[in-house]
């Protein structure tokens, strides 16, 4: 399994279509075996979808996600846990043990005029 996170300085980033870098990790028998920090080079909102695809990343944590993004993740049969906050390695720690909170209906509207301020990505 290759998990994904939206990162920054250790935290999950709260926006998905602006992230700069994700935080990948590998799991095997529900231990993770790998990380690495990948940037994103300016990708941004639906090119992330292939981008997180091309790594073989079949689940993604994040804070707030607009519902094109949510779209095109599951398209690429990439499970979604978004409405995340804190530490992403606590994240994946949390993950992994069946205790992450999070949020299935969280949405970003910030196209449609929302500041988003319920996730905190200021956009």
């Amino acid at each position: 399994m290759k998990i994904a996170v939206t990162y920054e300085n250790g935290d999950v980033y709260q926006h998905f279509g602006h992230t700069q870098q994700f935080k990948l990790y590998s799991v095997e028998e529900n231990k993770v075996v790998s990380s690495e920090i990948v940037d994103t080079n300016g990708q941004g909102h639906g090119a992330l979808a292939n981008f997180l695809a091309n790594y073989n990343v079949d689940t993604m944590i994040c804070g707030g996600i607009g519902k094109g993004a949510q779209v095109a993740l599951g398209q690429m049969g990439i499970q979604i846990f978004g409405g995340v906050q804190g530490s992403a390695d606590q994240a994946i720690e949390k993950f992994l043990e069946g205790s992450l909170v999070y949020n299935p209906d969280v949405q970003c509207n910030h196209h449609e005029g929302h500041d988003c301020g319920e996730h905190g990505c200021k956009h």
